[in-house]
């Protein structure tokens, strides 16, 4: 992601950043990740080890948001992806959730989140879980790269 591209987004009213002083190449940060940072190839998931959003409180508060997602697609036989592009479709006319895909596979299951169907008490606890202030990031936080 580039100046230009936060840039972009931002017009958009994305809350869109990147971290731009670690050498993360392409990859994706994540803790548990099998590559270190800066590594550039498949599978691109890479541990920079500096990512506040899988450290302390800020890990346990994501984590629990993430769990009431599973149980929500569980519950309604979808994936954890489906039903967070199902509960964003859910949020109004005006967002378009873009989900980068390159295998047929996963585009197909992405486009089949628009076939499922979130009930009052899904949409609730789904809205519980995940307002903006209950994804943990500290304020204080360098913008990471996505």
């Amino acid at each position: 992601m580039s100046d230009e591209g936060v840039r972009f987004y931002g017009d958009f009213g994305a809350r869109t950043a990147y971290h731009d002083t670690d050498p993360a190449g392409h990859g994706w940060p994540t803790p548990n990740a099998p590559l270190s940072c800066g590594t550039t190839f498949y599978p691109f998931l890479i541990n920079c080890g500096n990512d506040l959003r899988f450290q302390g409180e800020n890990f346990t508060a994501n984590t629990a948001a993430a769990s009431v997602v599973r149980e929500v697609a569980a519950r309604q036989e979808a994936t954890p992806a489906q039903i967070a592009l199902a509960w964003l479709l859910h949020r109004g006319e005006d967002i378009v959730p873009i989900r980068g895909t390159k295998r047929r596979v996963t585009l197909e299951e992405n486009l089949a989140a628009v076939d499922v169907v979130l009930d009052a008490e899904d949409l609730r606890r789904l809205d519980e879980a995940l307002p903006p202030e209950a994804v943990a990031e500290p304020a204080t936080r360098k913008p990471s790269c996505i």
